[in-house]
């Protein structure tokens, strides 16, 4: 995509990115190269290669989050089979649906058994120290260790709210107490309101798939 502009270049970089984010809705300000012509016109394109053009917008840079989760998902396996048997050993002891395990390893560290959160959350199943010494300890940055408290924690969850999988997988997310204060629902927490969602997809599509 390519525009002239008769404007000085001051002017011209300061929209380039609204213009060509117009021509491409919903991507973020690629890199820009630019020109001046003969008549002075200065022309803008955000396809590289093109003879004479200079970089004059670079690429927006990749957020803090984005760059975390690339790092979480390259240092993780990323893989379910990987940690097949260490699920369903839990899924037998405790009585938790392998899907749900699954669906939640997933979204807490996309199978990446040495992640540790900001909060202090370790391994495959983001467990807190307090939820660890809770139910079981040993060490959270061992897969089997961290999937078998994870598991145990869920079936307290379960047994408390009835085998309510939404209201287990928010209190999963926001501790039990925080449910409870709600009223016996999903709280109007924002991480949690997103988290419940994002779960029970991925729950129920595997159990679809089954």
């Amino acid at each position: 995509m390519r525009y002239s502009l008769s404007s000085g270049p001051g002017h011209a970089i300061l929209i380039a990115c609204a213009m060509l984010g117009m021509a491409s809705p919903g991507v973020a300000c690629a890199e820009i190269f630019g020109a001046v012509a003969s008549n002075g016109a200065i022309v803008l394109t955000n396809v590289p290669g093109k003879a004479g053009m200079a970089v004059i917008v670079a690429g927006d840079p990749p957020s803090e989050r984005d760059a975390k989760r690339a790092q979480a998902s390259s240092s993780g396996s990323g893989d379910a089979a990987r940690f097949a048997d260490v699920i369903d050993e839990a899924s037998r002891t405790f009585r938790v649906q392998p899907e749900l395990l699954r669906a939640v390893i997933d979204v807490e560290s996309r199978y990446n058994p040495k992640a540790v959160s900001d909060k202090g959350a370790q391994g495959l199943m983001q467990v807190m120290p307090e939820t660890a010494r809770r139910f079981a300890g040993g060490d959270m940055l061992n897969p089997r260790d961290n999937v078998l408290t994870g598991a145990r924690y869920l079936r307290f969850l379960l047994d408390l709210f009835k085998d309510d999988v939404e209201l287990t997988v928010a209190a999963y997310n926001a501790g039990e107490n925080a449910v409870i204060r709600a009223g016996y629902r999903v709280p109007s927490l924002r991480e949690t309101r997103a988290y419940v969602p994002r779960v029970l997809e991925r729950y129920r599509r595997m159990l679809a798939a089954g």
